[in-house]
């Protein structure tokens, strides 16, 4: 009886360069164009390959285009303000904005199960992590740009309700992609030597 022969994947090379290469670029410098309907649905496709222990799919993406991110400014407007009501009218309007600064936006939420009999909730939410990350390295290979960002309006109970999201839901990410409007400047990484150490056993005593 023969022994079947270990699946392997082709190495591929420009795979490596590619996240090699990879770097966020801030929303302010994402410009036009960004990826239309099919680009985007392959980017999405890509970020839900990811480890999901249980295939319980603890995730959601929501899509803003500009309708959807106008409507989404107002409401950050709007609780910004109900918040701060002796701000500024400029910084009312850069919070309007700030759904609003590149081609497509997407709205990543995760609902953990605390009490899943299997799955740990640090797994599920790690899964949620690796979707975004997906997301990111698919708009580059994609030939474009994103940056994931939180900020204050993704753990803000009116904001989450205004996505159509309960209070037990986490936005874990506001992905901004599109073009960059000018070349990034690579940032600094860690040392390899500082971060990667070989495990050989316990030390003795």
């Amino acid at each position: 009886m023969s022994v079947a022969e270990p699946l392997a994947t082709a190495a591929s090379p420009d795979t490596l360069d590619l996240l090699l290469t990879r770097r966020s670029v801030v929303a302010k410098n994402l410009g036009a164009p960004g990826p239309d309907a099919a680009a985007l649905q392959k980017i999405i496709a890509a970020g839900l390959r990811v480890p999901d222990h249980g295939k319980i799919g603890p995730w959601r993406v929501q899509v803003l285009h500009g309708e959807g991110q106008a409507a989404l400014g107002d409401v950050l407007a709007s609780v910004f303000l109900a918040d701060n009501p002796d701000a500024e009218e400029r910084l009312v309007e850069l919070e309007r904005q700030r759904p609003q600064r590149c081609p497509v936006l997407l709205a990543v939420t995760s609902r953990i199960d605390p009490l899943h009999p299997k799955i740990p909730e640090l797994e599920q939410r790690l899964s949620g992590g690796a979707l975004c990350q997906n997301i990111l390295v698919a708009a580059h290979a994609s030939g474009f740009a994103a940056q994931w960002l939180t900020e204050w309006c993704a753990f803000h109970p009116a904001v989450k309700e205004a996505l159509g999201h309960s209070a037990e839901t986490d936005i874990i990410g506001f992905i901004y992609i599109g073009t960059p409007t000018e070349a990034p400047t690579e940032r600094g990484r860690p040392a390899y030597e500082d971060v990667v150490s070989e495990w050989k056993g316990p030390a003795e005593a």
